[in-house]
């Protein structure tokens, strides 16, 4: 392997988007190694399958490049002018005719001649000679998605013009700024009237009840659907899609079926059926498969009984089935997995291809799913409306990628690099790196089409969450791929183009009026927080990772464009944190540092107290949102999810220790909850430096707490 066929390796993958190094944890570059590199192009569509296919492969780039005249998007931000880059052969003359087509339905039409349009840079690519010429935009383009078509003497070309503002909304939702509120997993939400698990109601229930206490909004994990029978795959980030919800969560004695229908009351009431629900209600964790049974009994028959409905509902059903094409697609699709009880790539040649027909799916079960989706869209908009309405919101959690057997890979598949994984390097608590299993967006195909599947699913997010947070953010940057036959070690990052990316998330937020928030934990480049800054999205402020180890200023400080929290669904509750960290320097350090801040009265080791202090130190913080994991008022040490585990823990599914009903009842949690109210009133320099006045409990208490198992 010589140094020259090395070289033209890194020259191709940089002209496809390929990093050929990176920065690990340690802030040591670690290069990429061929076979990784040329496994990734091969991925990307470059023809190469050894070093010898390179120089071949570099030339088809070149060529490739400069015969697609102009890029399929372009970004206008603010209204400022614009240009676009024309790569044409040297000598071509003739008119521009443009036609740009607004949002709105309104055209605009100009022309221009292409030789007084200024040559940016010439260059011969396999002795044809190419210049680069800027064609400008109007300027104070309108907000919006817009299409451009360019005729050419050489030919057509359409291009996507992005007209967006250059940050996203600031405000999250209806709520105040400096907002705070509450978080826990919708499935863990327990109540006394629960099927074994939160839903719908639950979450709005405890909406409310942040209301009371001064709070502005309630967070929880993805909501989408997922496979919850076979396949069986429960995680909320690997769900069977990006653009439906997970009928798991409906309250299905909500709709107008449940309470009209004599077939679903005899179900209800049913002895045998009511034991089951009692079982699962009294299950110290959540069971998906017998949960979403016994809920579909009920559907399936609320579903029955639509279909002889006097009241107008019915109408409406079939009115909205027609308006949304993609859900009667999504149904049969979910219908069909079912009959084959399988995932879409061992499904026969036809349908894995897209092509479903009578026989492939059950017409009752592909009804069920399309029923079960239009309750779920009535439901989450009525919650969505009626927090907006009062000032309130909801924080939800839009994960990074989808199951690779699931809807949207399967109907969208040209969006995505189906022979690579994403996934993360090696680090130091997983040596070996991360494969989470689900293939990445192809960078150039989701361009060429527009952005269409992402706006889709960010537009489904947004129209009801006042709060978004993406989780791994530097994913609208790159992403580490992992090339299918090579071990999570062994891959690579690929850029993508974030500033479009940006463009239509800053678009849609203002749109929405919806905060984004960017998960940027970890080994971020400090590009990633510049782009984030630059676009007004929220940083996550998570305590012990802003601890630096200098006595003197322990914590770092925390910035007004952030999201502050003491941890994620990722890592363990604080009182966990707490008492695993000992024999570490914060053990020391911190409360020193909490007892000069004045958020202790003396320093302690008492997980509880030092809660509390860090508690008070961030909601007297500038803090844009202050999000309290409800499981730390309780000093739980049970996570909910352990990274890089799967049958070794029992992931998204341990139900909260108090149900709704036993936590409000319980004075010691609604005063820390109110201290915080208080402290959120006003910025860290007009407070006074106080703790939070809390009872506290005794050692003997709080070591039972602590040692509390599931």
């Amino acid at each position: 392997m010589s140094g020259s066929q090395i070289r033209l390796l890194h020259r191709l993958a940089r002209l496809r988007g390929v990093e050929t190094s990176f920065v690990d944890y340690r802030g040591t570059r670690q290069h990429a190694a061929p076979h990784s590199l040329l496994a990734a192009l091969h991925t990307l569509g470059a023809p190469v399958e050894g070093l010898e296919d390179v120089p071949e492969a570099l030339r088809e780039t070149l060529q490739e490049q400069w015969r697609r005249l102009c890029e399929p998007v372009a970004v206008t931000w603010g209204g400022k002018p614009a240009c676009l880059e024309l790569r044409l052969p040297a000598g071509v003359t003739g008119p521009v005719d443009c036609r740009l087509e607004l949002e709105d339905g309104r055209s605009l039409c100009w022309s221009r001649r292409l030789t007084r349009l200024p040559v940016q840079r010439s260059t011969s690519v396999e002795g044809v000679h190419y210049e680069t010429r800027l064609l400008s935009l109007p300027p104070g383009l309108p907000e919006g998605y817009h299409r451009l078509t360019l005729d050419l003497p050489v030919g057509p070309r359409e291009i996507l013009i992005i007209s967006a503002p250059c940050q996203a909304h600031t405000a999250p939702g209806g709520a105040a700024d400096r907002a705070w509120g509450v978080f826990l997993p919708l499935y863990a939400l327990r109540t006394e009237q629960d099927w074994g698990a939160g839903n719908l109601s639950s979450l709005e229930n405890l909406l409310h009840r942040v209301r009371k206490l001064g709070g502005n909004l309630a967070g929880t994990l993805p909501l989408l659907a997922t496979f919850l029978d076979q396949p069986f795959a429960p995680s909320p980030y690997q769900p069977v899609s990006r653009l439906f919800w997970n009928e798991f969560y409906l309250d299905v004695t909500r709709p107008r079926e449940f309470q009209e229908s004599p077939e679903v009351q005899a179900l209800y009431r049913d002895p045998v059926f009511q034991a089951e629900l009692a079982s699962l209600r009294a299950a110290p964790l959540v069971d998906y498969r017998r949960g979403m049974a016994l809920r579909r009994k009920i559907l399936e028959a609320c579903a029955r009984f639509l279909c002889t409905d006097g009241f107008g509902r019915l109408e409406a059903f079939r009115r909205w089935a027609g308006e949304n094409p993609v859900a009667r697609d999504y149904a049969r699709f979910r219908a069909a997995v079912e009959r084959q009880r399988a995932a879409w790539p061992e499904w026969p040649e036809r349908m894995r291809n897209g092509f479903l027909q009578e026989g492939d799916y059950d017409r009752e079960a592909e009804g069920y799913h399309l029923y079960v989706q239009w309750l779920a869209q009535e439901q989450f908009q009525n919650l969505s409306d009626q927090a907006r309405q009062s000032g309130l919101t909801f924080y939800l959690d839009l994960p990074l990628g989808v199951h690779g057997g699931g809807y949207d890979v399967w109907r969208e598949r040209a969006a995505f690099a189906l022979e690579a994984s994403s996934g993360a390097p090696p680090d130091e608590l997983f040596a070996g790196g991360q494969d989470w299993q689900f293939p990445p967006l192809h960078p150039e195909r989701i361009r060429e089409q527009g952005y269409r599947y992402y706006i889709d699913y960010l537009r489904h997010h947004l129209r009801l969450a006042g709060i978004l947070r993406l989780d791994h953010v530097m994913g609208l940057h790159h992403l580490y791929w992992i090339p299918a036959g090579l071990t999570a070690s062994e891959g690579v990052y690929v850029r993508y183009r974030a500033e479009e990316f940006y463009a239509a998330l800053t678009l849609e937020s203002r749109r929405h009026r919806s905060l984004i928030v960017g998960e940027d934990l970890g080994t971020v480049p400090g590009y990633v927080r510049k782009a984030m800054d630059r676009h007004q999205l929220q940083r996550m402020y998570i305590l012990p990772f802003e601890i630096t180890g200098d006595s003197g200023r322990m914590l770092r400080p925390v910035p007004d464009n952030a999201l502050a929290a003491l941890n994620t669904h990722d890592l363990p509750p604080f009182a966990a944190y707490w008492r695993d960290s000992k024999g570490c320097r914060e053990r020391l350090t911190l409360p020193a540092y909490l007892c000069r801040r004045g958020r202790l009265k003396a320093p302690t080791q008492k997980a509880g107290a030092i809660l509390r202090g860090c508690l008070a130190h961030l909601a007297a913080s500038r803090a844009r949102v202050l999000l309290v994991n409800l499981e730390d008022l309780w000093l739980e040490t049970e996570p909910q999810n352990i990274p890089g585990t799967i049958d070794e823990y029992p992931n998204w599914r341990r139900k909260a220790r108090y149900t709704l009903e036993e936590f409000s009842q319980k004075p010691e949690f609604q005063e820390v909850l109110e201290e915080v109210r208080r402290l959120r009133g006003a910025p860290e320099k007009m407070q006074p430096h106080c703790p939070l006045r809390v009872p506290g409990r005794s050692s003997r208490a709080e070591k039972k707490d602590t040692n509390h198992k599931h």
